[in-house]
């Protein structure tokens, strides 16, 4: 079942995480429409993707507008390249319960390891996805990484 950006709030009510949902911002599909929508930069923005690495899920936070090699991947776990697959869409759902594009970082049906990038550690405060294209959080990057307790890698 998919879940909403109202069950994310209620999973950060519960969860008593500091973080705020900007909703009605329009629909955000690239990184740059969502920069302008929330008056911000670009490089503020993140997105969380769902890497299998040797059958096994991984999410991978990274700045929105910067691309994923999986060499990065495959040499911290030990493996080969081939071992490293982005999800297709609906295992993103399966495993997040959210669609592609409007993943948070966090309150995902199943619970997924977090790899996060190195880069985003030199942020106070960055902006993802609120569970639908029309819907952003706001979290500072220190909470996410107390709340995701991510293995930090240089990832781009």
């Amino acid at each position: 079942m998919m879940r909403t950006p109202q069950d994310l709030a209620a999973f950060i009510a519960d969860n008593r995480i500091e973080a705020e949902l900007i909703t009605d911002i329009g629909e955000t599909p690239t990184v740059a429409a969502a920069a302008i929508a929330l008056g911000v930069n670009e490089d503020d923005i993140i997105k969380t993707l769902l890497f299998y690495v040797s059958g096994q899920p991984y999410a991978v936070i990274t700045n929105g507008t910067a691309t994923v090699p999986a060499r990065p991947l495959a040499d911290h776990f030990g493996v080969g390249k081939r071992q490293v697959k982005l999800a297709r869409a609906e295992q993103v759902v399966e495993v997040t319960g959210y669609p592609a594009g409007g993943v948070p970082p966090f309150g995902h049906v199943q619970l997924v390891l977090v790899l996060l990038d190195s880069s985003l550690m030199a942020k106070d405060v960055i902006f993802g996805g609120g569970g639908d294209d029309r819907t952003m959080l706001r979290i500072a990057v220190s909470e996410l990484v107390r709340l995701t307790t991510p293995t930090i890698l240089k990832l781009t």
